[in-house]
């Protein structure tokens, strides 16, 4: 694990570090992610707060960060929605490690906490997410912490004239 890294939820003075963050990820590795760099670079750090469920603290709704001092090295969210007959899901959403940070347990620093707020007063009884087929390192980083696939979306994404299938994932808690 890397030395001197803080994992801790993210509040809104945190989110101009997270856009930056999140920015350089969606340049980087457009076929990991969902969103694309060129829609996400006109958004406005302060648009992330919904993210943070700062009106939602114990209710499953959050962002982590990893520090190393001043310096974001990645990131990681949960979502849960709302309607009553789900509410026993959370999606994880938004995992990205910093290029200069991965292969240190950032990643799996940052999986871990998410899992263990997960288990807490919120009630969620499982959490899912997708992955972009090919990724290897994170495949085996999900199945690691439990995750199983359960299915798998093709053409989920398609970055340019490429398409990326989707692999989709579950964790029980």
């Amino acid at each position: 694990m890397a030395e001197g890294v803080l994992v801790r939820r993210l509040y809104a003075g945190d989110l101009r570090a997270y856009k930056v963050l999140r920015d350089a990820m969606l340049e980087g590795h457009p076929a990991a992610f969902t969103s694309d760099a060129q829609t996400e670079g006109h958004r406005r750090a302060d648009d992330y707060l919904p993210r943070l469920g700062l009106e939602r603290a114990s209710d499953g709704q959050l962002l982590l960060g990893a520090w190393q001092g001043t310096s974001l090295l990645g990131a990681i969210g949960l979502e849960r929605d709302m309607r009553t007959k789900v509410r026993h899901i959370g999606h994880v959403i938004g995992m990205m490690v910093s290029d200069a940070a991965q292969g240190h347990g950032i990643g799996r620093m940052l999986l871990d906490s998410l899992i263990e707020e997960a288990r807490g007063p919120a009630g969620l009884e499982m959490l899912t997410l997708t992955v972009t087929d090919g990724n290897a390192s994170a495949v085996r980083l999900y199945e690691r912490s439990g995750f199983m696939q359960f299915g798998m979306l093709q053409r989920a994404i398609r970055v340019g004239d490429r398409y990326h299938d989707k692999i989709y994932m579950v964790k029980s808690l």
